[in-house]
């Protein structure tokens, strides 16, 4: 019992630290040496390296970030964990990004790393995530938009594919963070877009508020 909660308290502890590796900060630091969470829409994601330092850089950002998440809960799977030690390894990864010790828990929102998570724990519903992804981007060509439309797609993927409860719950639980800290962004375009339908509806995808 013991060894049980002292794996599960390290597995926690190392997802957290993993969560807290600020990727976007440092790739600004590097390529352009600047801090990310002062330039662009300050916030310390992937989206704003694409727009702020370069394509390259974002899709490296994104990748790392989108990897954090599920090499947490494979992690804490692999030392033998049980289930709920898995989600909640998952959980403090967000929480990690969100909140970096690496800065003064001042981070990013957490929805690539959510990516991580929930493609790891549910990785048939990858291609629907990818295709809602595409059919927003598509239409809106919001990029941020996009990806957000696409991750509420995964409790209906819990729900429907995986007829599993616990993972639906947890699912919209961990959703929570990233939408609460994007709550501020979003208010920030409405008044720069003067409407919804601007907000909602880009000329293209250089065109950010």
């Amino acid at each position: 019992m013991t060894s049980e909660i002292s794996f599960s308290a390290l597995a926690i502890s190392i997802a957290y630290l993993i969560g807290s590796i600020p990727t976007a900060y440092i790739t600004g630091r590097l390529v352009k040496g600047f801090d990310i969470r002062q330039v662009g829409t300050r916030n310390m994601g992937a989206m704003n390296v694409f727009y702020q330092v370069g394509f390259l850089a974002g899709l490296m950002v994104l990748a790392i970030d989108i990897s954090k998440g599920a090499a947490v809960v494979a992690l804490a799977r692999l030392m033998g964990t049980p289930e709920i030690i898995q989600l909640l390894a998952g959980a403090f990864a967000v929480i990690g990004h969100g909140f970096t010790i690496f800065l003064r828990f001042r981070g990013g929102r957490g929805g690539a790393t959510c990516i991580g998570v929930l493609a790891y724990l549910m990785p048939w519903g990858i291609p629907i995530y990818l295709a809602v992804f595409g059919v927003g981007l598509l239409f809106t060509r919001f990029p941020t938009f996009s990806y957000s439309l696409a991750l509420v797609s995964f409790p209906f993927i819990a729900w429907l594919m995986y007829h599993d409860g616990t993972l639906v719950v947890y699912t919209i639980l961990l959703l929570l963070l990233p939408a609460i800290k994007y709550i501020p962004r979003v208010k920030e375009m409405r008044d720069k877009a003067g409407s919804w339908r601007h907000v909602l509806l880009r000329r293209g995808l250089k065109d950010r508020l």
